[in-house]
């Protein structure tokens, strides 16, 4: 059925939302006051046309957005698309009765990401390399991303020959580059079995084309240049298909926010739980011993290795432990004077729980996911903390997705 429908508002997925008698349709695309002809389907809608246009409608940075499934408000306006991430961590806290001053989001500009990770799949007639349609398995090729650090777009030529080398299955596999100081860091998986004679062609075609590191289903075929990144004050190899903040610079950020308010005062132990490659704690050391715990064992040995080679930093102590599983007991938690946790999405349920039992003065809690972070502060809250702050930073450029800060603290006299 096709109808013109007056957008309310934006929904969590950054769709626009028209509130009708049958319930909320969602129509990706469309903007809050517009009013649209849309073709409905249930409560989804296609944008078929804008008869009504919101004065924050803006025209996208790319030439494929709206078929490219990942970015979904390239069409919003700077102002109102930075609001709307704000209000999405004021709506989360509010869902938990949460009371907290929310500051204003931390902006991140184009061309800033220094990850990506796209599908490629060779068909009879071509190998399309790209991105999911949103929501489909359907791949859309690309040939720019204003996201993505130059370097990156600048190379998917060289990105789409190795794919071509190595691919030996006619399904959809996956390249994962990440830019870093030393070169691009190129990881591909589920390419098929890639015989001998290919592996050598990509790894020769690799070197040629100045690829730091080339690795394939987690086996590393070349690294004349290790790929290197910058953490504090220290110099870090992040292991294979390991995990980095997006965008350097919102990383730096987020840091200085969670330094600040852990290093309030006389600090000695802190804990990063969650630590990764060491994102907080080869910050944290320029102050403080850290005990660094993270259950992916490489990260842990990257993490050690940049502050061995480091100077000036206090003690680091790395602990491979699932937290999930087996989080730091209160016990342990009250040898600290601040704590910093970065769990996935998932959250830190289980950790929060002895947290919430613990005399740790002082918490920062950084997540990528609201709904999971809420949750965790309200465990934290019904403890005896309070939350100082939160912010909303800006990680995921035009996405629906926002990564927040929570600094807490707990009163002496809720201390046990």
């Amino acid at each position: 059925m096709t109808t013109r429908l007056r957008i309310d508002r934006l929904g969590a997925r950054g769709d626009g939302v028209a509130d009708t008698e049958a319930g909320p349709v969602y129509v990706p695309f469309a903007l809050p006051g517009e009013l649209a002809t849309v073709a409905v389907e249930g409560d989804r809608g296609t944008l078929i046309a804008v008869v009504e246009t919101s004065a924050g409608r803006v025209e996208p940075a790319c030439r494929h957005f709206g078929e490219c499934g990942g970015c979904a408000l390239q069409h919003l306006d700077t102002p109102a698309y930075l609001a709307w991430k704000r209000d999405k961590l004021v709506a989360a806290l509010a869902s938990r009765g949460l009371d907290a001053e929310v500051g204003e989001t931390v902006a991140c500009e184009p061309a800033a990401r220094r990850r990506a990770v796209f599908s490629v799949r060779r068909t009879a007639q071509e190998q399309l390399f790209g991105y999911n349609r949103a929501a489909t398995h359907h791949l859309v090729s690309v040939e720019e991303c204003p996201i993505l650090v130059p370097r990156i777009p600048a190379s998917l030529a060289v990105l789409r020959e190795l794919a071509a080398l190595v691919c030996a299955t006619d399904k959809a596999f996956r390249v994962a580059v990440g830019d870093t100081e030393s070169g691009l860091d190129v990881a591909v998986s589920g390419a098929g079995k890639t015989g001998e004679k290919a592996r050598r062609a990509a790894a020769d075609f690799a070197i040629r084309q100045g690829i730091a590191r080339l690795s394939l289903d987690g086996e590393v075929l070349i690294a004349p240049r290790p790929p290197q990144i910058t953490v504090g004050g220290a110099v870090v190899s992040p292991p294979v298909g390991g995990f980095l903040q997006a965008v350097p610079a919102i990383e730096a950020a987020i840091a200085a926010r969670v330094v600040s308010h852990l290093g309030k005062g006389k600090v000695k132990r802190v804990a990063d739980l969650f630590c990764g490659v060491g994102t907080f704690a080869l910050r944290l050391a320029e102050r403080a011993e850290i005990l660094a715990v993270e259950n992916d064992a490489a990260a842990l040995t990257a993490l050690d290795r940049g502050f061995r080679h480091a100077g000036g930093l206090k003690r680091i102590t790395t602990e491979k432990r699932d937290l999930f599983r087996r989080p730091l007991t209160t016990k342990e938690l009250n040898g600290f004077d601040a704590v910093v946790f970065d769990p996935p999405r998932a959250g830190a349920e289980a950790q929060a729980r002895q947290l919430a039992m613990s005399d740790v003065p002082r918490i920062a809690a950084v997540s990528c996911n609201p709904a999971t972070l809420v949750r965790d502060l309200r465990i934290l809250v019904d403890g005896g903390y309070r939350v100082v702050e939160a912010t909303p930073f800006d990680q995921f450029l035009w996405s629906p997705h926002v990564e927040a800060v929570a600094l807490l603290e707990k009163p002496v006299k809720k201390r046990r």
